[in-house]
């Protein structure tokens, strides 16, 4: 901690002038305003106990940097932008995938701006008014599309980002994903092996990248066993949940409905039991389900549902250190890209 007798104090007269500044900190300090100013820019050329002292101090007296000067000397923001959309089906979405990205800017001079963004709006604007005004030294942003004309743009201008998702364009991108074929795959293999009859797929929306994944793994399970299935029509993870809700009441209602769910998210595990307890259905008897998880949520309600996990914070964290390595020259492609493994939450085999 800084000498306290030394803090800006209400009233004081470094306080009557104006908010902290380096000058602030030297004085506290006894070190060089240009040292100081070193030290908070992380200079590995400045000691760590320096550099931690500083920044202590300037945590101590509120010091916030100049960020107009700041650009006008460096040319940089020391923002990084956030186009959040809304994931209806995965719990925690947002605030998960912040706190990873917070975690990895934790300690650099960047800080970060979230803007939301809808999918009936054009995505292509929100990008284009970061660049045009330069809001930002790199964007985050995910659902992504097989050609998504935000990743073409942003490609063709050099400004630097990163995916949570991937394309099918030719040009290679930063980007972070999670490996959604692997979890239908596995989901799917998981009810068959459980003895189900009929899997069925509540399927991503149409129109993105990770859609696809999920169909393709779906498929490659249910084609491998040589069994019958269903892919949902009507609804898909971005309906409300009461939709997916009746939707599987009507289906038990059809005739040779299925008897097994691979669920892309929580809310639709909980809106598919409800419609099929709604029907007098037991999970584990007359049906099963294998959702993906993303918080504690699903196993504390439903702790019979099988579980494939997807760590949300973990995913904000490798962008947000993926997309640093960008704005700092990297164009090692294989620094760029991650793609993260599903972790497997199965029940272990009751015995009758």
């Amino acid at each position: 901690m800084a000498d306290p007798s030394k803090l800006v104090r209400p009233g004081s007269a470094t306080e009557k002038r104006g908010k902290p500044t380096l000058r602030t900190i030297a004085d506290i300090t006894g070190l060089a305003v240009t040292t100081v100013s070193r030290a908070l820019a992380d200079a590995p050329q400045i000691s760590l106990e320096t550099r931690q002292r500083v920044r202590q101090v300037a945590l101590d007296i509120g010091y916030s940097p100049d960020r107009a000067a700041q650009r006008l000397k460096t040319g940089r923001t020391n923002v990084i932008a956030v186009l959040l959309e809304p994931h209806e089906e995965i719990l925690g979405y947002g605030t998960s995938v912040m706190a990873g990205i917070a975690r990895a800017l934790q300690g650099t001079a960047y800080h970060l701006i979230v803007m939301p963004n809808f999918h009936d709006t054009a995505n292509i604007e929100a990008v284009n008014y970061i660049i045009r005004n330069g809001m930002a030294d790199g964007l985050i942003f995910s659902r992504t599309e097989p050609l998504d004309p935000r990743v073409k743009l942003l490609s063709e201008t050099g400004f630097p980002f990163v995916t949570h998702g991937r394309t099918e364009l030719a040009t290679a991108h930063p980007f972070v994903d999670y490996d959604n074929f692997t979890f239908t795959y596995e989901a799917t293999r998981r009810l068959i092996a459980k003895g189900r009859r009929k899997p069925a797929l509540i399927s991503g929306p149409a129109g993105f990248t990770f859609s696809s994944h999920i169909l393709h793994g779906f498929m490659t399970a249910v084609r491998e066993a040589g069994c019958a299935y269903e892919i949902l029509s009507d609804i898909d993870l971005d309906s409300p949940a009461g939709a997916i809700r009746d939707r599987i009441r009507q289906r038990q209602a059809d005739g040779d409905p299925p008897d097994g769910f691979t669920c892309g998210g929580e809310v639709c595990a909980l809106a598919t039991i409800t419609g099929m307890s709604d029907c007098g259905l037991t999970l584990g008897l007359e049906y099963d389900i294998v959702a993906k998880q993303t918080s504690p949520l699903l196993g504390a309600i439903q702790p019979r549902v099988d579980t494939i996990y997807e760590d949300l914070t973990e995913t904000g964290e490798h962008m947000g250190r993926i997309l640093l390595r960008r704005i700092g020259g990297s164009t090692d492609i294989g620094e760029l890209q991650l793609l993260l493994d599903p972790e497997l939450r199965f029940k272990p085999a009751e015995v009758p």
